[in-house]
């Protein structure tokens, strides 16, 4: 029988080692877990002081006084240029268009000659208009002189009564057809003068639609070309409904509305007109009515069926309490603006904003005269935050700056 005793031995000494070893390794975690603690509510420390004197400094802004001023009342639309007068060029004969008198994108004036119709066969109905004319003509003066004789005869008691009456009744039937020769004739000059084609309005001439030595025919609708009347020009815009009363109310003075035309971006002045009609129904699917501004485009800057950006003046130079429309905020309560305080901290007020005009917002209820507002610097304020106000040389004309404060 074998002695397993010195196995037994081996394994008892194995596991002592194993408790002193897990023994020292937990005494060195405790060791540097304590000695590591200290380090963190240093920095700890550290941080809350950096954050202390973060809270304390300044924050850097511009301000603006609240301005007892002028503004004008401005309303802003997107319009479309149209044409006063849009005319289709068409012939009003058939026939062979034998020649144009005319270059395309070409400016023409009411009764220039634009394109000639192969005048021949009108040339020949007015031809046989006369000659038919004519022959009527000569039958109507021998009658005329057959009834002077009857007349004479008949007073003598030489022919009877019927006979007379048979000659005035053929003199009248000849009058008859001397008016419809005549008419004949007019007929047959008017169709011959349709063979040459002039424009009906001022304007400018597009591209054209038909060549010469086509064959043309009155009941085309296509045309030989088109006319529009650019000098002056229309454009055509829409505001809402809230806005009509204002609008109504100058014009039923008799006030004349300046109208400023901008490019589509907004920035371009391109022309100014003046508002001439408005329509006499409001559009019900948007709740916009729509107007008519009359603009002399002498420069032709303006094309039909181009947008533009349109403002219409209503009320120039009111007195209103104004501030830049930088100070202006949009929060989930509505426009406010951060309120520079006494103690050169802000505050945030809400307020009700009016017309806006060239960088300046109307303010109607919210704020008093002489008080200031942040212009900038606004994305790192908040309520009580402290400011310090300073200036820079490119300030809006509109913000009353204050001084750099020590």
């Amino acid at each position: 029988m074998s002695d397993i005793r010195p196995d037994t031995d081996r394994s008892r000494r194995l596991w002592r080692w194993w408790i002193v070893g897990l023994i020292v390794v937990g005494g060195l975690l405790s060791w540097w877990y304590w000695r590591a603690e200290p380090a963190s509510n240093q920095a700890q420390s550290a941080s809350s002081g950096f954050a202390g004197q973060m809270g304390a400094m300044k924050v850097p802004v511009r301000a603006a006084r609240v301005e007892q001023s002028t503004i004008n009342i401005v309303f802003p639309a997107i319009g479309t240029v149209t044409a006063f007068n849009t005319v289709t060029v068409r012939s009003r004969v058939d026939g062979e268009l034998i020649e144009l008198l005319f270059d395309e994108g070409q400016q023409v004036n009411k009764g220039d000659l634009l394109a000639r119709i192969d005048p021949r066969s009108y040339q020949v109905q007015l031809d046989q208009a006369l000659g038919q004319q004519k022959q009527n003509q000569a039958q109507l003066a021998n009658a005329r002189r057959d009834l002077q004789r009857y007349q004479k005869l008949f007073e003598q008691n030489s022919i009877a009564r019927q006979q007379f009456d048979a000659q005035k009744a053929l003199v009248e039937q000849y009058e008859g057809r001397e008016k419809i020769d005549q008419a004949a004739v007019d007929h047959a000059r008017l169709q011959l003068s349709y063979t040459q084609i002039t424009a009906p309005i001022d304007g400018r001439l597009g591209l054209r639609k038909i060549d010469a030595g086509n064959l043309v025919s009155a009941s085309s609708s296509e045309g030989l070309v088109v006319i529009t009347q650019t000098q002056p020009i229309a454009v055509v815009f829409s505001l809402p409904q809230s806005q009509l009363a204002p609008v109504l109310a100058q014009l039923n003075k008799g006030e004349v509305l300046p109208t400023e035309v901008y490019d589509r971006q907004g920035n371009l002045q391109l022309a100014q007109g003046e508002l001439v009609s408005i329509d006499n129904q409001i559009d019900p699917s948007t709740g916009t009515f729509t107007l008519r501004a009359r603009v002399e485009n002498a420069d032709n800057t303006l094309f039909p069926n181009q947008f533009v950006n349109v403002r219409l003046k209503v009320v120039s130079d009111e007195p209103a309490l104004v501030i830049p429309t930088a100070a202006v905020q949009q929060g989930s309560r509505g426009p406010f603006v951060y309120l520079v305080n006494n103690d050169d901290t802000v505050s945030i007020r809400l307020i009700e904003t009016g017309t806006v005009d060239e960088g300046r917002i109307e303010v109607l209820h919210g704020l008093e005269a002489d008080e200031l507002v942040v212009v900038e610097g606004t994305d790192r304020l908040r309520e009580g935050a402290k400011v310090e106000v300073v200036s820079s040389d490119d300030a809006p004309e509109q913000a009353l700056l204050l001084p750099t404060t020590s």
